[in-house]
């Protein structure tokens, strides 16, 4: 009885120990403010090649090209013509707030999401929907047939449960046959389905992830306090998962196919510098990229102006950190 206690003492000390240990911190390398978008609330990044592209969640027909290079950015226009949404299985009753929330704010597709795959192809995730739309190269614009069992799963699983908190995020691999999406919170998960002919479907099955609990802000954040956990983006680099995880002001590198945490990096000590922290009580990172030399992440300041008076979106490049991404701790 006492070697068990014992034992269970120490390991429970060694789990408090590691998770007090702070995250390593990104070093902030520049900002970017974003011109040119109708709708504001730049909601998600992609690469595409040598090109960075973003969404609105309140723009339906329309995509952005974003002209880098300067300090401010340029958001070009891309219009593309949406087919009519497939049901994706979602309740009646999330799907009427959806409507409702539509017709007050605009954007009834809700786009969270932008990845793309080796080829150019662009892919857009709707939360009010749970569907993803495919934007390829050449050619008409069409939702991807994804089996019903995905949005069953994460529903049984305690996922999309609640309005506004749906898919939040999606990756792509380089063939563009396996999908990841994140759900975004209460609860927040990770699930994925692959390309089999012409349908989408879950692959043994579709959630490597479904986890409640709330964190802490982190101490630099005004008025810190408890939050839900959650997920903001993904972003696939070099076969791992990156996951943007807003109100904890990090980014975490996993295994892609359990969806286990190895490691963590906090962009809070320069993101919530004095200047950069805006009057809303959580986190506004919605976008995420990893490359080889660091990390774009995105700013939807919900049309709301920082300390500093910025008003427009921001998109900030952080240096990788040393080692690389994939570093061990």
């Amino acid at each position: 009885m006492r070697v068990g206690l014992a034992l269970a003492c120490a390991l429970l000390l060694t789990s408090v120990t590691a998770f007090a240990e702070p995250a390593p911190e990104l070093r902030l390398l520049s900002e970017h403010p974003v011109e040119g978008m109708r709708g504001g609330n730049l909601s998600g990044l992609a690469q595409c090649g040598k090109d960075l592209w973003t969404i609105s969640d309140r723009d339906d027909d329309q995509i952005y090209r974003l002209k880098t290079g300067d300090t401010v950015w340029q958001a070009e226009t891309v219009h593309i013509d949406v087919p009519p949404v497939p049901d994706s299985g979602l309740p009646w009753g999330l799907r009427s707030r959806t409507w409702a929330a539509a017709f007050v704010r605009g954007g009834d597709l809700d786009f969270e999401g932008i990845t793309c795959d080796s080829a150019g192809n662009r892919y857009l995730v709707s939360e009010s929907h749970a569907a993803v739309l495919q934007v390829p190269v050449v050619g008409p614009v069409s939702w991807l047939k994804i089996s019903p069992m995905l949005v069953r799963e994460a529903r049984a699983s305690g996922m999309l449960l609640h309005f506004n908190a749906l898919f939040e995020g999606l990756a792509i691999n380089p063939a563009g046959d396996q999908l990841w999406l994140a759900a975004e919170r209460e609860r927040r998960g990770l699930l994925t389905i692959k390309r089999q002919q012409t349908v989408w479907d879950c692959d043994g099955g579709c959630v490597l992830l479904s986890e409640a609990g709330m964190e802490m802000q982190p101490a630099q954040f005004d008025k810190a306090k408890a939050v839900s956990r959650d997920f903001a983006d993904l972003s696939l680099f070099n076969g791992k998962l990156f996951t943007l995880e807003r109100n904890a002001f990090q980014i975490c590198r996993r295994d892609a196919t359990t969806a286990k945490v190895e490691r963590c990096w906090s962009f809070a000590r320069d993101a919530l510098q004095d200047g950069r922290q805006y009057p809303q009580a959580y986190g506004l990172a919605e976008a995420l990229v990893v490359d080889a030399e660091g990390a774009w992440i995105g700013i939807d300041n919900n049309d709301g102006a920082r300390d500093d008076g910025e008003i427009r979106p921001i998109v900030w490049r952080f240096a990788a950190p040393e080692g690389g991404w994939s570093a061990r701790p």
